[in-house]
């Protein structure tokens, strides 16, 4: 067997060996026989040099103009592309999407990128008239220095994206720890960088275990703002741990989003439309469509298309040609779906097709579940309160649209809903009434553009919106000006 290849952190532009003198393979979800390479299992030590050669750097980056810390991120944009069926392959050994779906969350990241290399000409103020004469009275924003981003494993390109890019460009400079499962995609993203021209310490990747790497960062003075994508668990104990020596945070966290089917609905659409959220990326996004309300009058067309389409999906590695869904990503997440496949059973819900671990021929050496369909589920049920991350369905019956929307908003979190329905009142009482923060009518529950602002309500986030202007917003502190022009200094006389 051939030896995998072994990666460094990136800290002070350069490529390090871990202080720990420890590495660990990353194996594929879908072959565990298959490594994708050995990457450091980092310490603190690591993670105070790489905050250490942040802070060296911002007085220059942050000096620099907003412009021409644009182009930088617009020259990453084009290297991205050129390498861009590079980096979906990584992501797809080492998460296990699809081969398509891995190409579309990089072309993803890159807009993401390509939009706030644009952002570096608008990061701006306001004027405000002053109640005092000959008052000049405005606002600018300016960056906090070094900034901790800590994410997640399910989009291990576009997150870090969505979180560098904003960060960078309004002049912080940044130390990321990926998700140790997921270490490939961001090294790949540190390259890149690199090779664009970003001057040395503005970027910094630490890999290792979040008790060694991510206490380090959240704990340090010298690390002003932390964002953070992953369980609730963790982003609540982040944030108790980061409030108390005042640092600022954003922590999106998790999502048990409902679809909404009307007996007006265009089945045609919806049934598409609920599948793909369901099983797209399996079921491991905190977008993920994972609670279909459903009217009664069209609930068994529904569930018999739900269970028809989960049958005819393909499950299997996703470099493989006719894959539709890929494997869980650890044996960890594996166990929690067979889990709540139990769960479900013993609260009384209706387990219709799936919800068994997958091991015939090439899937023995993976984390394969069947896509599943639960009928029978009621609000007050586990299976309708608590988030799988993992490729089930729990269908939920009701009378009308009242009753709908109380049960698509009888739960803790609030990120994403979506209403199927010709009646645009409806809709409009669903847009003013969900309590998420992002409503689809006649679209899935998944689905983000660069321009707009990602985020949700309730348990799903703390902290302010990733994404478009206000993901700018976040990594920039506000300063008000009082300027009296009749006291200014006079310029001297130009020959």
């Amino acid at each position: 067997m051939a030896t995998a290849t072994r990666y460094e952190n990136f800290i002070g532009g350069e490529w390090v060996a871990p202080s720990t003198g420890t590495y660990a393979p990353n194996r594929s979800p879908a072959n565990t026989d298959d490594i994708v390479g050995e990457y450091p299992s980092s310490g603190a030590k690591d993670a105070q040099a790489a905050i250490a050669a942040a802070k060296a750097a911002f007085p220059e980056w942050s000096a620099m103009p907003g412009p021409a810390r644009g182009r930088i991120l617009w020259k990453a944009v084009d290297i991205f592309r050129q390498r861009l069926d590079e980096i979906a392959r990584t992501l797809c050994r080492e998460e296990g999407k699809t081969f398509a779906e891995a190409k579309g969350e990089v072309n993803k990241g890159i807009a993401l990128f390509e939009f706030y290399s644009g952002e570096g000409f608008r990061i701006h103020g306001k004027t405000l008239p002053s109640e005092t004469k000959s008052q000049f009275t405005y606002t600018i924003r300016q960056p906090y220095g070094v900034v901790a981003l800590i994410t997640p494993w399910n989009f291990p390109f576009a997150i870090p994206a969505w979180k560098s890019a904003p960060a960078l460009v309004t002049g912080n400079c940044v130390v990321m720890k990926p998700a140790s499962n997921t270490p490939g995609t961001a090294t790949l993203i540190a390259e890149v960088l690199q090779q664009a021209g970003l001057p040395k310490g503005v970027f910094n990747l630490v890999t290792g275990p979040g008790g060694a790497v991510g206490n380090t960062l959240v704990d340090s003075p010298e690390v002003k703002v932390i964002s953070f994508t992953g369980s609730n668990d963790i982003g609540i104990a982040l944030n108790v741990r980061a409030a108390k020596r005042g640092a600022k945070v954003t922590a999106e966290m998790g999502g048990k989003n409902p679809v909404v089917v009307l007996d007006d609905a265009d089945l045609d659409l919806a049934i598409p439309g609920i599948l793909n959220g369901a099983y797209g990326s399996t079921g491991q996004r905190c977008t993920a469509t994972s609670r279909v309300v459903v009217q009664r009058g069209v609930a068994a067309k529904v569930i018999e298309a739900l269970v028809a389409g989960a049958k005819k999906l393909k499950v299997g590695n996703g470099l493989e040609a006719g894959i539709d869904m890929g494997p869980a990503v650890d044996e960890s997440q594996l166990k929690t779906d067979t889990d709540y496949i139990e769960i479900g059973k013993s609260e009384g819900a209706k387990l219709l097709t799936g919800g068994r671990r997958l091991t015939d021929g090439s899937l023995a050496k993976g984390f394969f579940f069947e896509p599943a369909v639960f009928t029978g589920v009621k609000p007050g049920m586990r299976l309708h309160q608590e988030e799988i991350f993992g490729p089930v369905i729990s269908v939920v019956e009701v009378g009308d649209f009242e009753e709908a929307l109380h049960a698509a908003n009888h739960i803790d979190f609030g990120l994403s809903a979506s209403l199927y329905t010709r009646d645009a009142n409806l809709a409009m009482k669903f847009v003013e009434r969900s309590e998420v923060g992002m409503v689809h009518i006649n679209n899935p529950t998944v689905g983000g553009e660069a321009q707009l602002p990602f985020g949700g309500w309730k348990s799903t986030g703390v902290g302010e919106r990733e994404m478009a202007e206000e993901g700018g917003e976040f990594f920039t502190q506000l300063k008000t000006v009082f300027f009296d022009y009749t006291g200014a200094v006079r310029t001297s006389k130009m020959y």
